[in-house]
């Protein structure tokens, strides 16, 4: 049986308000791992008590046949329209449709919802079947909603969640960042804005050994043995030598690309997918991107630079930060620059997710970073992502200069406090902030976040003691919220 969590039913109603303020085409944002087809699901299930006929669209095969096993987990009647599918019934009120057929066939099914997942994905007949049916109730799903266009289709977005608020509920695990040695994109040339694929895929061959170290190297640090992985790389000649690379050190890696077979992706899945799979890792370019969902991957590797796609970067990460007992966290080696490319965009996205549809929002060609700015990003000694304003490593503890002041000729005087005092300050800060995360009923890891916005570290070797907020500290949490509130009316408004 379906049954929701408060946050997708909080979003059902959202949507059913919208729907009464006559938005007929509504966009759902929410990030990886919220359950965005759970909740498409059950509004179809809704429709059809109502012997109304909803479909959703998906744009792979593979997403067209998880969909179905899901409707089927939950006892749920429904047809498959694609080519030579053996569930191809259109006399049921719940159709899980392939965009590929419905573009071939030009046979839409005749229905009062449609939901399109992966919306970003603009597609020329389905836009088409929304603007020239004015009855048809549209559901739009979408982590990334930044393609040109979709404002003109979707008049109202739905904000699900926020990736910080899946992540301090452990819906989501957090992403632990490396930035490694970078496929050097220099002068290289664009096309439509982003990196050609075979200049992408030339060099990146230049750094495969270093990939395939660094990936040996931290995984015994941080795991203590390999973990299950996956690498998104910069074509399908880098993929096949990151194989031969892997093989020649004693790892499985197998790559997934367009040339192999349907079946042999198929069964390669399936294989990876089990506890105990003799598959190290997969690697692919972007077939992993969307719609994989193996939950106790732990490793990602990023190897595949781009230079506009903020969607693929987000995509991408979302693959391993699904939840599973097995991980505290998903470790992230980035070859590619793309975090630190892309870092103040996602870390927007992290805290706020998307309220609107807005020129701002769209994609366009970054400015690469210049060195200075990559090498300040990264910790000098363990090459960790370095937090904003952190005055030390969250992962080695490297503690950086700080900068000091000039009062007198010849003398020079360190900003800050004295360590002692520091940490004391620290400390009855977090254990305040656990008094109110205790007394407000607040997930236990609100009080991690919040010291992380304070100071820009998370509160390691601290005491989980909690303690009676000064009023110092209410104001502080009460300014913060203020702050978020009136930041998310101003989106709203604009």
């Amino acid at each position: 049986m379906l049954e929701l969590r408060e946050h997708q039913l909080s979003v059902i109603d959202k949507l059913r308000e919208g729907l009464k303020e006559g938005h007929r085409a509504q966009l759902l944002y929410a990030p990886t791992g919220f359950g965005k087809t759970e909740v498409a699901i059950y509004l179809m299930q809704s429709s059809a008590q109502k012997e109304f006929r909803s479909a959703i669209i998906l744009d792979r095969i593979v997403l067209v046949d998880q969909t179905s096993a899901r409707l089927d987990k939950y006892q749920i009647n429904h047809g498959v329209h694609q080519a030579d599918h053996w569930r191809y019934n259109t006399s049921e009120l719940i159709q899980v449709c392939s965009s590929q057929t419905l573009e071939k066939r030009q046979d839409f099914p005749s229905i009062d919802l449609l939901i399109v997942d992966e919306c970003h994905i603009t597609r020329k007949q389905i836009s088409e079947i929304i603007k020239t049916n004015p009855k048809l109730k549209v559901i739009g799903l979408t982590a990334t909603p930044f393609t040109k266009g979709l404002g003109q289709l979707y008049s109202n977005v739905v904000c699900g969640s926020t990736t910080e608020q899946l992540v301090i509920n452990k819906w989501l695990t957090p992403l632990k960042v490396f930035i490694a040695k970078e496929i050097d994109m220099t002068g290289a040339k664009k096309i439509a804005g982003e990196w050609s694929a075979d200049v992408v895929t030339e060099r990146g061959m230049h750094i495969t050994g270093d990939i395939v170290q660094e990936w040996i190297k931290k995984t015994y640090e941080i795991f203590g043995k390999p973990e299950k992985t996956i690498v998104f790389c910069a074509g399908v000649a880098h993929g096949q030598e990151l194989v031969k690379q892997f093989a020649e050190k004693g790892y499985n890696f197998v790559s997934v690309s367009y040339k192999e077979t349907s079946d042999f992706k198929k069964a390669t899945i399936e294989e990876f997918n089990k506890p105990d799979s003799t598959i190290h890792g997969l690697i692919a370019t972007d077939i992993l991107t969307r719609g994989f969902d193996v939950a106790d991957v732990k490793v990602g590797v990023s190897a595949r630079p781009f230079s506009k796609s903020l969607s693929s970067h987000i995509q991408q990460m979302g693959r391993v930060m699904r939840p599973h007992p097995s991980k505290e966290f998903s470790l992230w080696l980035d070859h590619s620059g793309n975090y630190i490319r892309f870092r103040n965009e996602w870390e927007q996205v992290y805290q706020d997710g998307v309220q609107e549809l807005s020129e701002e929002n769209i994609e366009c060609t970054k400015k690469e970073p210049t060195l200075k700015i990559k090498e300040e990003s990264k910790c000098p000694s363990c090459k960790a992502l370095w937090v904003h304003k952190a005055e030390e490593c969250a992962e080695c503890g490297y503690l950086r200069k700080r900068k000091q002041f000039a009062s007198l000729a010849g003398e020079m005087h360190e900003i800050g406090m004295n360590g002692r005092q520091a940490i004391e300050e620290k400390q009855t800060f977090y254990s305040e902030l656990l008094y109110i995360a205790n007394s407000k009923r607040y997930s236990p890891n609100w009080a991690s976040h919040k010291y992380r916005e304070k100071f820009g570290v998370w509160p390691r070797k601290l005491a989980t003691m909690p303690k009676e907020p000064s009023i110092k500290t209410l104001n502080w949490v009460k300014h913060r919220n203020i702050a978020y509130s009136k930041s998310n009316r101003n989106r709203r408004v604009a």
